[in-house]
């Protein structure tokens, strides 16, 4: 379940849970419903405050349509597994395990493994198209561009305009002073693992994405709050948020075995959450007009 089609369900829910309002269905469609990753007031993979504008609009208490709203998402969406109401009437969403794993091939934008399947790695890993589309992304996510090195003479300048930073403080190639750097080297570091992945046999592998653990869930939760972010300046911000939730996520639980440790399940699952980081992070970069190098 992406956030899209959770603010669907939550818009058609809406009227249920204000069922003994004869003026429910009008009040609702007014509604603007956000689903975002959660804010640290609680867990979840999204959340949404949609409780606050309905009950501003039927003049209830917000806390009331939130409870009454988490009952419902529980009761009737098979893929909600927790609807927990927050604050004053913040809904925070965690959803089951088969659909986290769905979102990770969304995302990663694979398809279920199988004889016919396209092999989504390799256009992550191989390809090495020179150009980067800047205009608005089609679907979920914009196209993929990974390109084999990075391009600073064109990329610092395009990313100080949209973020406002010192093109000369971008210009130090550090994951602590540059926001850009950080994020082009998780980019082109999960590349390297999935190339170092294939040839020790492991591919990614969605199914076994779950459990997440705390960084695999607050990293899914960004991830899929992506396709909300258009504005250039949120977007790079955002990215760099991924990035920084990638590192949490691969320091909690190494993609690779180390030393002799046997491949198993569990680094197939971190390697199927990375391909989707790579995906989120490489389309991201293209829409800004900015390279996402496999190599750096």
């Amino acid at each position: 379940m992406t956030p899209a089609q959770l603010s669907r369900t939550i818009r058609h829910t809406l009227p249920r849970v204000l069922s003994d309002d004869a003026d429910a269905g009008s009040l609702c469609a007014r509604v603007r419903v956000v689903v975002e990753s959660p804010p640290r007031r609680g867990e979840g993979d999204y959340a949404t405050g949609a409780a606050f504008q309905v009950a501003a609009a039927c003049e209830r208490p917000a806390r009331e349509v939130a409870e009454a709203l988490a009952a419902r998402l529980v009761r009737d969406e098979d893929a909600v597994s927790v609807a927990e109401v927050v604050g004053g009437g913040f809904v925070n969403v965690t959803l089951t395990s088969a659909a986290r794993i769905e979102l990770v091939r969304i995302l990663a934008g694979s398809r279920p493994v199988d004889s016919t399947s396209v092999d989504s790695t390799s256009a992550l890993v191989d390809s090495t198209s020179a150009s980067a589309p800047t205009g608005p992304p089609t679907g979920l996510l914009a196209p993929l561009t990974p390109e084999p090195t990075d391009d600073p003479c064109r990329d610092i300048p395009r990313w100080a305009a949209v973020t406002g930073e010192d093109p000369e403080a971008l210009a130090v190639r550090t994951e602590r002073s540059s926001s850009l750097f950080r994020v082009q080297y998780a980019h082109a570091r999960i590349c390297s693992l999935l190339r170092n992945g294939r040839r020790l046999g492991l591919r990614p592998e969605p199914e076994s994405a779950v459990p997440l653990g705390a960084a695999g869930a607050r990293l899914l939760a960004l991830l899929a709050d992506r396709a909300r972010i258009t504005a250039p300046g949120p977007l790079a911000r955002h990215l760099d948020a991924v990035a920084g939730a990638f590192a949490a996520f691969h320091d909690a639980g190494e993609p690779l075995p180390r030393g002799e440790q046997k491949p198993g399940a569990a680094h197939r699952g971190r390697l199927a959450l990375a391909e989707a980081t790579g995906a989120v992070l490489a389309g991201g970069l293209s829409q800004l007009g900015v390279t996402a190098p496999v190599h750096l």
